[in-house]
Formats: C-alpha cells, sequence, structure tokens
C-alpha cells in the first residue's frame, strides 16, 4: 500500500506545508519522533521522556505477586499454571526496564543534529533508533498481558462463585477493550490508505 503524494491530495504546497501533510500520515509515536528531531527543544523533551513508569509497576507488581502466597485460600495463583505466567511476567518486565534504561542512556547522551543526519539515509540506524522506542513498550505489553493472563487462570480456577464473577467481568472488558483499540487502529490504518 503506497501513500498518496501529499501534493496530489492538497494540491502545489511549499517544502514545509508538504512535510505537515505527511507528518498527519504518520502513526503517533512516528509522527512524535519524527518531530522531535525537528526541533531542538523537543528534542530535548524526547530524550528526558524516555522513562517507563508501567514497566517499573509491572516489575514491582510481578515480583510481588510471585514471592508470596496467596493470601485469600479461594484465589490461588500458586498452582503450576498462574506462577509460571507471573514469571513470565516478571521477566519481561525486567528486560522491558533494562531496554528502556538502555534506550536512555543511549538518548541521554545523543546530538540531534548528528542523529538527523544518521537517520536521512536510512539503514540500520532508523531500525536501531525505532527499536528503541518499540522495545520497551512491546516487553511491557507481553509483561502485562501474562499478568492478566495468569489472574484470569486464577480466577476461573477458583472454587468461589463471586471470583468466577469478577473474573468474567474481567475478561469481558479485557476483551472489549483491545477489541477497541485494535478497530481504532484499523479505522485510522483504512483512512491513511
Amino acid at each position: 500500500m503506497a501513500l498518496p503524494e501529499a501534493s496530489n491530495i492538497y494540491g502545489a504546497r511549499t517544502s514545509d506545508e508538504s512535510t505537515l501533510a505527511e507528518d498527519r500520515m504518520l502513526p503517533g509515536a512516528l509522527r512524535d519522533a519524527s518531530f522531535s528531531l525537528q526541533s531542538k527543544d523537543a528534542f530535548q523533551n524526547a530524550r528526558e521522556s524516555l522513562k517507563h513508569r508501567k514497566a517499573g509497576l509491572l516489575l514491582a507488581t510481578s515480583g510481588v505477586f510471585v514471592t508470596t502466597v496467596s493470601p485469600a485460600p479461594y484465589f490461588d495463583y500458586t498452582s503450576p499454571a498462574p506462577y509460571f505466567l507471573l514469571f513470565i511476567s516478571l521477566m519481561m518486565a525486567m528486560i522491558a526496564m533494562l531496554t528502556s534504561g538502555l534506550g536512555m542512556i543511549r538518548w541521554l547522551h545523543a546530538d540531534r543534529q548528528w542523529t538527523q543526519e544518521q537517520i536521512k539515509p536510512g539503514g540500520h540506524f532508523l531500525l536501531s533508533y525505532l527499536l528503541s522506542m518499540v522495545m520497551p513498550m512491546f516487553f511491557a505489553g507481553l509483561s502485562l498481558n501474562c499478568f492478566i493472563f495468569a489472574m484470569l487462570i486464577a480466577g476461573f480456577c477458583s472454587q468461589n462463585t463471586v471470583c468466577h464473577v469478577l473474573t468474567a467481568v474481567w475478561l469481558v472488558a479485557y476483551v472489549v477493550g483491545v477489541g477497541s483499540m485494535s478497530i481504532e487502529f484499523m479505522w485510522k490504518l483504512a483512512q491513511m490508505s
């Protein structure tokens, strides 16, 4: 799927207006990354905002669940399947924190002008630049999903009816949330083409 020329859609444009039109077609994260290379202040803000607090929260929460026994006998998350998923969640949160930390170290010492020159030709630096933004979010997402599935398994394996009902409500909310995000993503993708 090829993106249409900005000048074909909007008529004759100056180079600044064409850049703005092309930026509107980029997904949010890439548009923000592209914008952060245009302005020195935006680049500085992007460098300083690479803190992924969600991964830290997931790391702490998964660590607590892995290292403690269930305080409620009717909600046993220490059975093998939920415990394994909680352990995987803990590992993914650790990897998210490591990749986030490495990205912060990398971008705290980055020069805007040099970064802009390296990204223009494309190649491996562009891929590295994009991966440094995406990998912490990817691993944090995996961690969150493993944690959710562990809690769902523990809830559905419970002998308590209230746990079953609450787990079913949580599952419906999860499916509706993921479904609505997917539909919104597909809608935006369809509008771009």
